[in-house]
């Protein structure tokens, strides 16, 4: 790699010849991550109206009761990615997924805010552990020489489930007025969600003897070479947990847009979905750091013009908000799979898992920092400066990635290339 530019970041599994890419355990891990998604999308965007609602619960106890689900995530996503790379992915998978389908019979029967709040903070663990579980077995399932494509066609599953999901819990909330046809519809799609992953076969992996009788040490929790890149993505991870949990409130608080939160989301996972379909081929030549850019800067457009939507009378509004969600999906479609490629291609074989928990560790650490704050300043300053935060945090977040996040990782694949 010496003296190579970012578009040369290309591993020597892209000149070897082309294997199927759409192998029946790929979809069926791809199947389990769609449903795993259709099952917390539905409710996320209609928790705040639920629990604002029922328990006349405050914007701050909102976002402290919501963040709940995001801490367990953070907390045990190290410990899945040590279990993932020490014992049986496939079965850690399958447990995690019956925990986790299990533990929404609580919302159904979930009386008071504190029980609620209990129910809701119990369910991030197996989350954490499925998505750093189930992504590991994908990567595993793939060829290798379609490696980078896969993983960024993979997202294209929780991708579909954000455009649909959303607008079907909307939809059935208008039409029955009741929060509970949502929470059994969520109850189903993880349990149909589990027996797909039941159904993936994966090859048995020799080294978990061996990986087990290693002492333990933090890199077998954490890629701690990749630290750098893990608070980067955790800035832009901030600015969409105040988005998707305060979107649907603050449309219809502030913005007096009561319809239009479905089309938002489905907007934002077409944005989503067309970008990871038009950057697979960038991601196949290896040009990773090209995509992170570009996603990233649009991203910030997007988030930028929904914060400029708090200006009274601001000109075609409502078009104004429907770009922003356009903008934010095609950025992130972009960016996203971008850093996961960067956090696998520091990482050994072995440390798929650790690799896959480290960046989703930083994801929720942001998405957790982003909902309290987000319910925070709502509740003490309003959601306009609440997203006018949001915006600043994603511009910190790029300037972070082109000062100095692009050129570590650069370095770190010379060093272990060369």
């Amino acid at each position: 790699m010496n003296g190579k530019t970012s578009e040369d970041e290309i591993s020597s599994e892209t000149n070897t010849p082309k294997e199927k890419l759409w192998n029946a355990n790929y979809c069926k891990a791809m199947a389990a991550n769609f449903l795993l998604y259709f099952a917390f999308y539905i409710l996320t965007p209609l928790l705040p109206l639920y629990l604002s609602d029922t328990f006349g619960a405050t914007k701050d106890v909102i976002g402290i009761v919501l963040s709940g689900y995001t801490l367990t995530a953070l907390l045990f996503r190290p410990f899945s990615g040590f279990i993932v790379d020490t014992f049986d992915r496939k079965r850690a998978l399958v447990i995690f997924f019956a925990i986790y389908a299990t533990l929404f019979f609580g919302y159904v029967g979930a009386g008071t805010l504190l029980l609620f709040a209990i129910v809701r903070t119990l369910h991030g663990a197996p989350f954490g552990g499925i998505t750093v579980a189930n992504s590991t077995v994908a990567i595993d399932v793939l060829p290798s020489s379609r490696r980078n494509e896969g993983i960024g066609y993979y997202g294209l599953s929780n991708n579909l489930s954000m455009a649909i999901a959303p607008t079907i819990g909307l939809y059935l909330y208008h039409l029955v007025g009741s929060f509970q046809p949502l929470f059994w519809t969520a109850l189903v799609s993880a349990f149909l969600g589990l027996a797909a992953a039941e159904s993936i076969k994966t090859k048995p992996r020799v080294i978990e003897k061996e990986k087990r009788n290693q002492p333990l040490s933090l890199d077998r929790f954490f890629l701690t070479r990749a630290w750098l890149m893990a608070i980067n993505i955790a800035l832009f991870s901030f600015c969409f947990g105040v988005l998707s949990n305060y979107l649907a409130i603050y449309s219809k608080e502030a913005l007096g847009i009561t319809g239009g939160t479905g089309t938002y989301f489905a907007l934002l996972s077409i944005g989503l979905f067309s970008s990871r379909l038009y950057g697979a081929k960038a991601l196949r030549e290896g040009r990773i750091t090209h995509n992170a850019s570009e996603g990233m800067c649009v991203s910030l457009t997007g988030y930028t013009l929904f914060a400029l939507l708090a200006i009274p009378d601001l000109p075609m509004k409502e078009a104004a908000y429907y770009l922003s969600a356009l903008l934010i999906g095609l950025g992130n479609g972009h960016m996203y799979p971008a850093f996961l490629n960067m956090f696998i291609g520091i990482a050994s074989h072995n440390e798929r898992g650790t690799a896959n928990s480290t960046i989703l560790t930083a994801w929720d650490t942001g998405m957790g920092i982003g909902i309290i704050a987000g319910g925070f300043i709502a509740e003490h300053a309003g959601y306009p400066m609440a997203f006018a935060t949001v915006a600043a945090i994603n511009l910190c977040g790029v300037l972070l990635y082109f000062s100095a996040t692009k050129q570590k990782y650069l370095a770190l694949r010379e060093k272990l290339f060369n």
